[in-house]
């Protein structure tokens, strides 16, 4: 059994349905968006975001960017890849690559899809697998590397459009040890590209990030859109993060629309996967083909040093000096797999930021700041176990 292809957004994309979700995937770069949830309903949502210029087919830079859109699977991650005899493009193989069906089957309220890249640059093979159950608005993800050696940064990069909805989004995360934003000179321009937050001081709130200003010295970054004009980069470290190997509960981010009525989340073993980085991109890149238009936010699950890439995060960071992972380990002898969970819910009038997130088997309760409450079928145990199908 084969997936539908079409072309989507220009991109040559298998087209992954289960009862309520359909999922487009590029086979270029691999990359998840659109994605419709509630598609069984009279009002399905789409979180995820497209890049404008796919129909302009602009001159790029940067391969990634040629299909760039929605969640994508980055290895290295990040910009600086050049590392004693590799040179990586940016977000590495991944990212950027032709993809090869691999398996697809449906049944039994289940559909399971898989497809496979050989990288060249650092030879391995990178298996991609997809879960959907027929009852739940969730997507399972798996990532196993198979036959690699050698330290590398790696991570998720799901990015979302905020696009009309009144209220914007409000984004929450679990519990953080701490945050830094990325080291840039303030008001740093190569390129035509603008950034707000101060990279020379850590925080420890999402709500108190300090910014290069004295008016205001701090911002709230969990309310997006916002600094109009600017390109900010910073990574939250997931509280526990040095031991969460003994870990059995997920490390969260949540995105709520007030405007749409519904929440995103996404779930992850905060021992792979240690930082939640934002990009918060609000018309701050002004060189081609960005042009000072595009509004988007990643929230993205990564092991490294923000966005800075192989090389950094294989060096002495303030990431690691703290004793932050920013690198993993692979081995030929045995494979790596990185489990993530990504999902939709809808809240109730009335819900605003998500304030704690509690688990129990076979579902997670997200309650928010106003004190309204919405639960979410998701078997989040199959971050730890290793098996997705």
């Amino acid at each position: 059994m084969e997936p539908t292809q079409r072309t989507v957004a220009t991109q040559l994309s298998w087209v992954i349905e289960s009862k309520s979700i359909e999922l487009s995937l590029t086979e270029l770069g691999g990359m998840m968006a659109p994605v419709l949830f509630f598609r069984d309903s009279k009002n399905p949502v789409q979180p995820y975001y497209v890049s404008p210029w796919q129909e302009e087919k602009p001159v790029l830079s940067e391969p990634v960017l040629v299909p760039l859109r929605g969640d994508f699977f980055c290895m290295p991650f990040g910009a600086d890849n050049s590392y004693r005899g590799e040179n990586h493009v940016v977000h590495g193989e991944p990212a950027s690559a032709t993809w090869t069906l691999d398996s697809y089957a449906r049944g039994q309220g289940r559909t399971l899809f898989s497809a496979t890249l050989a990288t060249r640059e650092r030879p391995g093979k990178v298996t991609k697998r997809i879960l959907l159950k027929d009852d739940q608005s969730v997507i399972y993800l798996q990532h196993e590397l198979s036959g690699y050696s050698g330290k590398t940064s790696l991570g998720h990069h799901a990015t979302l459009n905020p696009g009309t909805e009144p209220g914007g989004m409000l984004i929450s995360t679990s519990p953080i040890e701490f945050g830094l934003a990325r080291p840039m000179p303030p008001y740093y321009t190569a390129d035509g590209e603008y950034a707000s937050l101060d990279g020379t001081k850590p925080f420890r709130s999402m709500q108190k990030v300090p910014t290069v200003w004295k008016d205001p010295a701090t911002v709230d970054i969990g309310v997006f859109p916002a600094r109009e004009g600017y390109c900010d980069i910073a990574g939250l470290v997931s509280r526990g993060a040095k031991a969460a190997a003994t870990s059995r509960k997920p490390a969260w981010t949540t995105a709520v629309f007030p405007g749409g009525k519904y929440l995103w989340f996404s779930l992850k073993n905060a021992a792979l996967l240690p930082v939640t980085l934002f990009w918060m991109e609000n018309r701050g890149r002004h060189g081609a083909p960005w042009s000072g238009r595009n509004v988007c936010i990643g929230l993205e699950d990564v092991c490294g040093y923000l966005a800075e890439g192989l090389a950094p995060s294989l060096k002495k960071n303030p990431l690691s000096e703290a004793g932050i992972p920013t690198a993993l380990s692979l081995s030929p002898k045995k494979p790596t797999q990185i489990n993530y969970i990504q999902g939709v819910a809808r809240v109730p009038a009335g819900f605003d930021r998500v304030k704690t997130a509690a688990f129990a088997p076979g579902g997670v309760r997200f309650s928010s700041q106003s004190g309204k409450v919405v639960e979410a079928a998701v078997d989040w145990d199959l971050l730890f176990s290793g098996a997705i199908g």
